[in-house]
């Protein structure tokens, strides 16, 4: 029995990154081993098994054979005969193919560390083709590595679009398109996993409302940038700077959806786009099953977008009726994504990036003036039921005029 540290523990060492999760595989040894050792299995496809003190996982060396469509269509097989080599070439990337014995010893079958001193994200072998679930893994190590300056190497890119082609994409369940879409929002250039799938031609079968945007004008003096498709790209950019939180990014990222479906003869105006979005991003969270929270964001944002930019022509009734649409005294921290969110529009085009906005602050002053004014204070003062109602309101306006005068 021998084991090995493997994958990302070892391309992140290499990289002078910090090690978060450390998996191994052994090689040589049989499941019953493994348990009489101590650990615990935790494999439903393949032995896996649970170090029982670290609680690292550790994996069987193992093959795998295409049976089917999909990313579910494998066959794997796990015995003590199967060799490193023969482990590491099943899985993606070079730079993820690398191990290290017992004694810090690289072994690198595939040239990962060349890759790696090469900025290149390449495909192990020509296996690669038969998981789509790798498309979207390259396109969110593209979205992590691009900072470091990472590009996917060409060969690689061609198979990911044969893989399109070959409608390998189709076959993915909304649960696993999820998992890597938010693993990837929460990268460190999310809109890279984005600009990966436009590329390859994965987005317009697994985001065709995002696709959709990409060459269709906005007015030019307000955006620079001209096309939708880039400016939403922009946005996402910009919410990653604003933002570490993935429902804040989901947000900014879908918040244009409507201009999609603006009729050719009204662009490069967009009217009622936010409107006209809603039902697109309800349909899209609802494809994906997407957390109630990212679902309720993404909503608002889209629906109240337009509002936060015009927050300094609201009057005072205007301004609590967008605080009370956004349930903002109820959920103030909801309100602050959404102030994120909208600010990531304002500098998601070009020389806006570090432009500072007067929307934040207004509207975070009119919500901290009307939320000083409670319901509780003024039920113990003997308001009830539309008496406290319209006496809250009432307090609530003139705390806004109060707080901003020209309001």
């Amino acid at each position: 029995m021998k084991i090995y540290k493997v994958g990302g523990a070892v391309r992140d060492r290499l990289l002078g990154l910090p090690v978060t999760d450390t998996d191994w595989v052994v090689v040589g040894a049989t499941p019953e081993q493994m348990r009489a050792l101590g650990f615990r299995p935790v494999g439903k496809d393949f032995p896996v098994f649970l170090h029982p003190e670290t609680k690292e996982e550790y994996a069987l060396a193992r093959t795998e054979r295409k049976t089917g469509p999909g990313y579910t269509g494998f066959t794997f097989h796990a015995s003590p005969e199967v060799t490193l080599e023969e482990d590491l070439a099943r899985r993606d990337l070079t730079i993820n193919a690398m191990a290290e014995d017992e004694d810090g010893h690289l072994i690198d079958p595939y040239g990962g560390r060349r890759d790696l001193e090469r900025r290149l994200l390449r495909h192990v072998s020509p296996a690669f083709v038969e998981d789509p679930v790798r498309i979207l893994r390259v396109a969110r190590f593209a979205a992590r590595f691009r900072p470091l300056g990472f590009r996917i190497a060409d060969e690689t890119l061609a198979l990911m679009r044969r893989m399109v082609d070959a409608g390998e994409v189709d076959a993915l369940v909304p649960e696993r398109v999820w998992q890597e879409t938010v693993r990837a929002l929460d990268e460190d250039a999310p809109q890279v996993f984005f600009e990966v799938l436009r590329e390859c031609g994965a987005l317009a079968r697994l985001f065709p409302e995002i696709e959709r945007l990409f060459g269709v004008p906005q007015d030019p003096a307000h955006h620079p940038e001209i096309d939708t498709g880039v400016h939403t790209l922009l946005v996402l950019a910009q919410a990653a700077r604003l933002s570490p939180e993935p429902v804040v990014r989901f947000a900014a990222l879908v918040h244009d959806l409507g201009k999609g479906t603006t009729p050719r003869d009204l662009w490069p105006k967009h009217p009622d786009h936010e409107a006209r979005g809603v039902p697109l991003v309800e349909a899209l969270c609802e494809r994906y099953r997407t957390p109630k929270a990212f679902h309720d964001l993404a909503v608002l944002v889209t629906r109240y977008h337009l509002h936060y930019h015009r927050a300094a022509e609201l009057d005072a009734p205007a301004l609590l009726a967008l605080l009370e649409a956004l349930d903002a005294f109820r959920r103030p921290a909801r309100f602050e994504q959404y102030l994120l969110a909208c600010e990531a529009d304002s500098r998601g085009r070009p020389g806006y990036e570090d432009a500072e906005f007067e929307q934040p602050d207004l509207l975070r002053a009119a919500f901290a003036a009307a939320d000083a004014i409670r319901g509780g204070d003024l039920a113990r003062q003997g308001y009830r039921g539309a008496d406290l109602a319209r006496e809250l309101r009432q307090r609530r306006l003139a705390a806004i005029r109060s707080a901003l005068p020209r309001h």
